[in-house]
C-alpha cells in the first residue's frame, strides 16, 4: 500500500474500522469517513500510535455535498486517493408486510445511494486527474446478496444491488479506469450483527454451515491489500465470497 492513499467508509466500527489499520499498517495512507466522528478520532490516534498515516472525516454517504467533502479534505492532505472501500452499510429488520417504510428507505439510502455517491464521485476525480488505471474501489457487499434469509429483505435486496452495481460500474468504466470489484463476506462477529449468534436462533443458524462458526474477523485482510494494490490491475468486475463456507 506504499504510495497509495484509501479513503474507507464505515470506518467507525466492525470490518470498516479494521479494514483502516490493515491498510495503513501495509503502508497505506489512509482516510476514515463515517457520522460517529468521535469514534475515527480513536481510531486515527490508534493508527498513528503505531506508526502509520491516517485522518478522520465526518461522512453521510447518503449526502452528496459530504461525500464530496469527504474527498476534498482527503486530497488536500495526502494527495489523491486512488484506493476507495465503500463499506458504510447498515440493516433493518423484519418481515417485509411488518417493515416500517422510513426504515426500507433508511438502508437503501446508505446502503445502495452512498455506495454509488462514494464509488462515482472517487472515480470522477480519479478519471478527471488522469489517475483511472491506478484506481481501485471495493464495494462492500455481503453473501445475504444471493440468500433467501426471513427478516432481512431491505439488507438482503440492497446487497443484491451493490453486487449488481460493482459489475456495471466496472464495465462502464473499463477502458478509463478505475477497476471495480465487489467483496461480499459471510458472517462476522460485528457491531451490525449485534448479539443474534448469542441467541438460540443464531446458534441454531450457525449449526446448519459447515464448519458451525462464524468468520474470522482477520479472513478479509489479504484479499483486502490484494483488491486495492498494483497486483490486481487485472481484475475488474468480480465479486469475491469470502465466507468460510457458510453459505455452501
Amino acid at each position: 500500500m506504499t504510495g497509495r492513499t484509501v479513503l474507507i467508509t464505515g470506518a467507525s466500527s466492525g470490518i470498516g474500522a479494521r479494514f483502516a489499520r490493515i491498510v495503513a499498517a501495509a503502508g497505506g495512507k489512509v482516510v476514515v469517513g463515517a457520522r460517529r466522528t468521535e469514534r475515527l478520532d480513536e481510531l486515527v490516534s490508534e493508527i498513528e500510535a503505531n506508526g502509520g498515516e491516517a485522518m478522520a472525516v465526518p461522512l453521510d454517504v447518503a449526502v452528496e455535498a459530504s461525500v464530496e467533502a469527504a474527498y476534498d479534505a482527503g486530497e488536500a492532505r495526502f494527495g489523491p486517493i486512488t484506493g476507495i472501500v465503500a463499506n458504510a452499510g447498515i440493516t433493518a429488520e423484519g418481515r417485509a408486510i411488518d417493515l416500517p417504510i422510513e426504515e426500507f428507505d433508511r438502508v437503501f439510502a446508505t446502503n445502495v445511494r452512498g455506495v454509488f455517491l462514494t464509488a462515482r464521485v472517487g472515480a470522477r476525480r480519479l478519471q478527471v486527474a488522469g489517475h483511472g488505471a491506478e484506481g481501485r474501489i471495493v464495494l462492500v457487499s455481503s453473501i445475504t446478496a444471493a440468500m433467501r434469509t426471513n427478516g432481512l429483505v431491505a439488507y438482503s435486496a440492497s446487497k443484491a444491488a451493490v453486487t449488481h452495481m460493482g459489475a456495471l460500474l466496472a464495465k462502464e468504466w473499463a477502458r478509463s479506469g478505475p477497476n471495480v470489484v465487489t467483496l461480499s463476506p459471510g458472517y462476522i462477529r460485528s457491531e451490525l450483527a449485534g448479539d443474534w449468534f448469542d441467541t438460540e436462533g443464531g446458534q441454531r443458524q450457525m449449526a446448519r454451515w459447515p464448519r458451525r462458526r462464524l468468520l474470522e474477523e482477520d479472513a478479509l485482510d489479504a484479499m483486502l491489500i490484494y483488491l486495492l494494490s498494483d497486483a490486481s490491475a487485472g481484475v475488474n468486475g468480480s465479486d469475491f465470497t469470502i465466507d468460510d463456507g457458510q453459505s455452501l
